[in-house]
């Protein structure tokens, strides 16, 4: 942790596990090190990036006017799965912030991740540890292989418990507004603010992984429909790569076929690490079993929409 430490405070980069996905860090009050983050995961210059934090406390370096929700927010969901997007502080450079007024903050949940943001005492500036647009990755293994040297350390924690990112909430105008789906659902939000987030504002702050397209495979990805699925994947099976519910027919020729998990946490945290071991089974495209239109299916729904092929 000490290298780690010293890495960041030189303008270096660490890539370290949180419980969603693993980070791509430096050091947010680094310029130049935010602008190297950039560089290194092919990330365009307008999209934000989310500074992490190592305490409540903080959050006043970073953010100003921070309205009762944040502090409700907070005290409840953190350290966990939440981003909050609120006005950001003076000072704070639009570097992080993709040139707009507001900045998304995070407090983690991951005993790595905290003790590493404690012992730096400062804000890590830290999108997803993998090459922009393409699937998160969810081990220290996953940024080896799309970053390799170009980062400076790797903290292996394991596999990260919840394997999708955080749930987004906007509160710089207001209204709550849900940017960005995660393992904290709306109405859990809604519960704790006694007023629901709003879905869609076509005037809401950008936000990270809301991009049309998204945590893509190389391979062409389709979703298919459950009762549209015996249908569609009957005929020619070979070079395929399969994510579904139901078990493989007597016969198949697919490349790979994964039986994933019913469990919608379960099947979160498997969902990176079953996309990339079908991009690199040799198939040529990968049809997926789309899962249940139901709110604890939500933030998974909304990786995978964003993950097909246009």
């Amino acid at each position: 942790m000490r290298e780690a430490v010293a890495i960041l405070r030189r303008g270096g980069l660490v890539a370290f596990p949180t419980e969603t996905v693993y980070g791509l860090g430096a050091d947010a009050s680094n310029p130049a090190a935010v602008a190297r983050i950039y560089e290194v995961k092919g990330r365009p210059a307008g999209h934000p990036v989310i500074v992490h934090i190592g305490d409540v406390g903080q959050l006043a370096r970073w953010a100003r006017e921070i309205p009762e929700a944040a502090t409700k927010l907070a005290a409840r969901f953190w350290p966990g799965p939440l981003t909050l997007v609120l006005r950001r502080a003076p000072g704070v450079g639009s570097e992080l912030t993709g040139g707009q007024d507001t900045i998304g903050l995070r407090l983690p949940g991951h005993p790595v991740a905290l003790q590493l943001l404690r012992e730096f005492d400062g804000g890590i500036a830290a999108p997803s540890a993998n090459r922009f647009g393409r699937i998160s990755a969810t081990t220290a293994e996953h940024v080896r292989m799309d970053l390799g040297r170009e980062v400076d350390l790797v903290l292996d924690g394991g596999a990260c418990e919840i394997g999708i990112e955080s749930t987004i909430v906007d509160l710089s105008r207001g209204m709550p507004v849900l940017l960005r789906p995660g393992r904290i659902a709306a109405g859990e939000i809604a519960a704790t603010l006694g007023v629901a987030p709003v879905s869609r504002d076509p005037d809401a702050p950008r936000a990270p992984g809301t991009l049309a397209a998204h945590y893509a495979p190389q391979q062409p990805l389709r979703l298919i429909e459950s009762d549209q699925w015996e249908r569609s994947v009957r005929g020619i099976s070979h070079g395929r790569g399969v994510l579904s519910f139901r078990s493989p027919p007597e016969g198949d020729l697919s490349t790979m076929w994964i039986e994933a998990s019913r469990q919608p946490n379960q099947y979160g945290h498997d969902l990176y690490a079953h996309l990339r071991a079908l991009d690199s089974s040799g198939c040529d495209r990968i049809l997926v079993e789309e899962p249940p239109a139901t709110a604890e299916w939500a933030a998974i729904r909304d990786r995978l929409d964003r993950a097909r092929s246009s």
